[in-house]
């Protein structure tokens, strides 16, 4: 399961200068992450961005979880 949600975000050099996005969509995961941060739920997010899924903030999450327990980003890659 883990990975069918990483496999919702996207890096590609022509969208968001290369920034992971979701399903290459220019909506980057960094943006996703404040705007829950910021206390907004999913359903207010949603409701914002009608062509987002809720896998897609779930996949937001768990890529930043991956990204601060890893050693390095090329662990990332793996």
């Amino acid at each position: 399961m883990d990975n069918e949600l990483l496999e919702r975000i996207t890096i590609n050099p022509d969208i968001c200068h290369g920034k992971p996005t979701i399903r290459n969509k220019r909506y980057p995961v960094e943006n996703m992450l404040e705007l829950m941060a910021s206390g907004m739920t999913n359903s207010e997010i949603l409701a914002d961005y009608d062509d987002l899924e809720k896998a897609d903030l779930d996949a937001c999450l768990l890529f930043a979880a991956r990204l601060a327990s890893a050693g390095s980003i090329s662990e990332l890659a793996r």
